[in-house]
């Protein structure tokens, strides 16, 4: 999916809320995610995402019901933070073309950009694979959506099967498909991740890299084998930045993560930085909407690829 860049400053590609009255996230368990474990709502975010001069996001899902898709979307049509919203439905479902229609037709559907499923929760490692996932995939991409891949690197040998079965649908993948940064071990994750990068219907998400690593100590220098493989795989024409918010916040802050990703692309040139920032989310989701760029963030335009 490619649009229009019609959207200045920084765009958070990669970010959460949940209210815990609405509904539980069951997988907010145990002591090492109890600081996750309260609301975090658009309003908790939007002053450390306008202080760091993001001007748009996307709202990914986060649990697997369909409820909170409509949820999500109508929050967005409310929101002039939030430009688009990668949501979740049963990929294994007969009737899920007309389940993207309904999403579309209802409140706040424009906002739909893409579908995402927890992956990486799937005991099977060859998953995407199957024949009902591959048909609601052939569906997202007839509906015009792209598809975010949250996996680990056990499953993105099956994630390079699928992008090659399918080279009419966009594959994003979430937080650089999960690398074991903590133990600092590169390969075969690393492999993967240039198969994955050698199909032209693949980008990724320079987020939640800092979760990866050691909670407590983890440094640039930790994160930057695997940005900078990232990097030389992708181009920056197919990399994005995504908070990972309000998660990242059990090992950084929000503006700590920015900073991360700016020190880790700083080598970039202006026009690629902006690829990362900027303009590989606007083109990939499509998000043709404009906002106001604060006083710092002169507004800048690249041609479409």
């Amino acid at each position: 999916m490619t649009g229009p860049e019609t959207v200045p400053g920084i765009v958070d590609a990669h970010h959460h809320v949940w209210d815990l009255s609405v509904r539980d996230q069951d997988w907010i368990s145990g002591a090492e995610l109890a600081p996750l474990r309260r609301d975090f709502t658009l309003d908790d975010l939007a002053p450390e995402a306008r202080a760091a001069g993001v001007t748009a996001t996307v709202l990914v899902q986060t649990i697997t019901v369909p409820e909170e898709t409509p949820e999500f979307l109508a929050l967005a049509a409310d929101s002039d933070l939030v430009a688009g919203v990668v949501g979740w439905t049963d990929l294994t479902a007969p009737d899920i073309a007309d389940t993207l229609a309904g999403l579309r037709a209802g409140p706040g559907g424009e906002h739909l950009v893409g579908i995402r499923h927890q992956v990486q929760s799937e005991p099977d490692p060859r998953w995407l694979e199957r024949p009902d996932v591959l048909h609601g995939l052939s569906a997202i991409a007839e509906a015009g959506l792209v598809y975010d891949l949250v996996v680990k690197p056990h499953h993105l040998a099956a994630a390079v099967a699928a992008a090659e079965r399918l080279p009419g649908l966009t594959f994003v993948l979430d937080h650089i498909g999960k690398p074991p940064i903590a133990s600092g071990e590169i390969d075969p994750w690393a492999q993967q991740i240039r198969r994955l990068a050698g199909l032209p219907n693949t980008v990724c998400k320079l987020s939640g890299m800092v979760t990866e690593a050691d909670w407590g100590s983890w440094s640039v220098a930790a994160l930057t084998p695997y940005a900078d493989t990232v990097l030389d795989a992708f181009g920056p024409a197919r990399l994005m930045f995504g908070s990972d918010w309000p998660v990242c916040r059990l090992a950084a802050t929000y503006a700590e993560v920015l900073a991360a990703v700016r020190e880790l692309t700083a080598g970039l040139g202006p026009a690629e930085r902006h690829d990362v920032f900027t303009g590989t989310a606007a083109r990939t989701y499509d998000l043709s909407v404009t906002r106001p760029a604060p006083p710092q963030e002169p507004r800048r335009r690249t041609s479409r690829r």
